[in-house]
C-alpha cells in the first residue's frame, strides 16, 4: 500500500513539475521573457513581484489576463506594457495563473 501511495505521489509531483515547465515554455514562446523574469526586474516587473502585489485579490486573474492581451500602463511605473494580440484568452489565463504562482 505504501508503494502505491509513493508511486501516486511521484506521478502527481512529476505532472506538477511538467505543468510548471510547460507554462514557462509558453511564457518564452509568447515573448513574455523579453521583458520579464521570474525572480528579477528586467524591463517589466519580476513575476514573483507581480504575484506578491496581486496576492489575495479576487479579480487579479481576469484583470491581468486582459492586461496581457491589451497592454497597460501605470501599475509598475512609466514604462507601458505593450499589447500582445498573439496571445489568446486561454493562453493569457494560463500565463497569469502561472505568474501568480511564482511566490
Amino acid at each position: 500500500m505504501k508503494r502505491i501511495l509513493m508511486v501516486g505521489i511521484a506521478a502527481v509531483s512529476a505532472f506538477a513539475a511538467q505543468s510548471a515547465m510547460a507554462n514557462a515554455d509558453l511564457a518564452k514562446a509568447k515573448n513574455c521573457m523579453a521583458c520579464h523574469a521570474v525572480a528579477n526586474k528586467v524591463v517589466g516587473p519580476a513575476f514573483k513581484d507581480v504575484a506578491a502585489k496581486y496576492a489575495g485579490q479576487k479579480d487579479a486573474e481576469a484583470k491581468l489576463a486582459t492586461k496581457v492581451i491589451k497592454g497597460g500602463s501605470g501599475a509598475w511605473g512609466a514604462v507601458p506594457m505593450p499589447a500582445n494580440p498573439q496571445v489568446s484568452e486561454a493562453e493569457a489565463k494560463t500565463l497569469v495563473k502561472w505568474v501568480l504562482s511564482q511566490k
